[in-house]
């Protein structure tokens, strides 16, 4: 994470600063997300050079996140959802300070391109945190997730060019699911390309991630922190590098097949093991198409707790 900050000169829409629905516009510099994504995702603006627009409810931040053109939507305290909302492409969503949340529900980032989503906590789902499908040039950076009904954060359908970076799960068991199912070949081969890096695996049960079809995919300086069922598991064709982690309690760091999906590949080096098994791998991936910079796997556990999650950017 670059720790930069970006600026763009921009309309800013207010909506309601007490939940009126008031809109005010002004013309002002205001900060988009913060850094800038390494890895597939690396292409991913966002709503950079676009509209400002602060919610504080869940009719302000539906409106908001589904319109169309470049925005950035800044979530001001807690937003309950009764339903997944979907999103709209060229846009940003970004949790102002260290509470904003998503709660009850999630998002649907589905069949868009160029979306952002940073510094939130998502909680309580009744789906999954974030569902990504059909979708491009996507990054999901410094957010928490805790107790969704489903997945923590699903990526399936053909989706591609995704990095999930410096994330917190907790109170979790389908953590992170890569590819929905082993019929899906003919959408998914030769896409579902995603770098996970410095993401904390708090006590996570599975799928972290569990991958199908996706080659190469990239799992490097994570964090996984008493992992119950197992860590990674890589299948149906997949081809997994898993590079630089810290591993901590876990007994099944990453193994080949899963249930009932066909043995993947996967690749392990410069892994740091404490207190947990050795993994399985097996056959060959695909080259890493990105230049990165590989943290020493023995440092990542204090590295990655004091800045993973939301409100720690």
């Amino acid at each position: 994470m670059a720790g930069i900050v970006a600026f763009a000169t921009a309309v800013s829409l207010t909506v309601g600063a007490a939940g009126s629905g008031t809109a005010a516009e002004t013309s002002d510099q205001h900060t988009l997300a913060v850094g800038s994504p390494t890895g597939f995702g690396a292409a991913t603006t966002g709503g950079a050079g676009g509209t400002t627009i602060n919610v504080y409810n869940a009719s302000e931040f539906t409106s908001a996140v589904q319109r169309s053109g470049a925005k950035e939507v800044r979530v001001n305290g807690t937003i309950n959802l009764s339903d997944m909302v979907k999103v709209s492409a060229n846009t940003t969503i970004l949790g102002v300070g260290s509470s904003a949340r998503i709660n009850g529900s999630g998002i649907n980032i589905s069949r868009v391109n160029n979306v952002i989503v940073q510094n939130l906590t998502f909680s309580n789902s009744d789906d999954d945190g974030i569902n990504v499908e059909y979708a491009t040039n996507v990054w999901i950076d410094h957010n928490s997730f805790t107790n969704p009904n489903d997945g923590a954060l699903d990526i399936k359908r053909a989706s591609d060019r995704i990095t999930v970076s410096w994330n917190r799960s907790y109170d979790v068991d389908k953590n992170m699911l890569l590819g929905h199912s082993d019929s899906n070949s003919s959408e998914d081969s030769g896409k579902l390309r995603v770098t996970y890096h410095h993401n904390w695996f708090d006590g996570t049960n599975q799928r972290n991630p569990r991958v199908r079809f996706g080659n190469p995919v990239h799992v490097y300086n994570n964090y996984f922190d008493s992992v119950g069922s197992y860590g990674v598991a890589s299948t149906e064709n997949a081809g997994v590098l898993v590079e630089g982690n810290y591993f901590e309690n876990t007994d099944d760091p990453f193994h080949l097949g899963e249930g009932s999906s066909d043995e993947g590949s996967l690749v392990a080096r410069n892994n740091h093991f404490v207190n947990s098994g050795s993994g399985e791998t097996g056959g060959s991936v695909a080259s890493i198409p990105y230049g990165y910079s590989l943290d020493s796997a023995s440092g990542v556990k204090s590295s990655v707790t004091a800045r993973a999650g939301a409100g720690r950017i």
